[in-house]
């Protein structure tokens, strides 16, 4: 029997551990910004500080500057051209998008406000971190970050839909345990972007909402050319395939 499901419900019925997992730490998010001051929720999630972390976080969050961008430039090369096209645009939509928002909302980055707000407070910085005092909201390195691994996890859960010589209880595993790392790794970065007292909460959950919607649109959109030859081209193939 042909599949008659529309490509966003299989997309949100293949992906629905990533998605779970994005929504419900939305909904913390939310919680804790409802019942928690926005200067106490701060402080009480970055304020556990230790020269290992300093270097580990200093380090995981550059890499929303780069990594992405490199992951999508290589799907472009050794991959389906429509899929590294897919990618670079989620990253390039998603990044204009946070930027436009950062200068609509126009908002203190935790230096500022705190020397602002909370003059008293002394943030815990790390050294080397270069700290940014506007345009907080939202996190452009979050947003890069879910953008990326949301994308990822749609190629990932596709692809093992397809590989119909594993078991549809293994394929099952797998996708789980893919779908869980995945997420781990973005809501890592996000977290990075509170550690080192770049962002408020709220950007963090805004970064996540960004990211993963504009990977939405972008996924409606490129799917309507997933059957058509230049999606499928490569532009680097192995030699048996030639």
């Amino acid at each position: 029997m042909a599949n008659d499901q529309s490509p966003i419900k299989t997309l949100l019925r293949s992906n629905i551990i990533f998605i779970a997992l994005s929504l419900i730490l939305l909904v913390v998010l939310g919680l804790a910004l409802l019942y928690i001051p926005k200067g106490e929720l701060h402080l009480m999630l970055c304020d556990r500080h230790t020269h290992a972390r300093d270097i580990f976080y200093r380090y995981y969050t550059q890499g929303a500057e780069w990594f992405p961008y490199a992951v999508c430039v290589l799907i472009l090369l050794f991959g389906r051209i429509g899929d590294g096209v897919w990618g670079i645009s989620c990253l390039a939509i998603s990044g204009l998008t946070t930027q436009a928002l950062k200068y609509a909302a126009d908002t203190d980055r935790p230096l500022r406000w705190f020397s602002t707000n909370m003059p008293d407070v002394t943030l815990p910085l790390v050294d080397g971190v270069h700290m940014s005092k506007y345009y907080s909201f939202p996190s452009g390195h979050t947003t890069s970050f879910f953008a990326l691994t949301f994308f990822l996890c749609i190629l990932a859960t596709k692809s093992l839909s397809a590989k119909r010589s594993v078991s549809e209880s293994g394929r099952y595993s797998v996708s789980i345990a893919v779908q869980s790392l995945l997420f781990f790794l973005a809501a890592l970065g996000g977290y990075s972007r509170i550690y080192l007292s770049q962002h408020f909460t709220e950007d963090i959950a805004g970064g996540i909402l960004v990211g993963m919607l504009i990977t939405l649109l972008c996924y409606v959109v490129f799917n309507r050319y997933e059957e058509k030859k230049w999606y499928n081209y490569h532009i680097i193939t192995k030699k048996g395939d030639r």
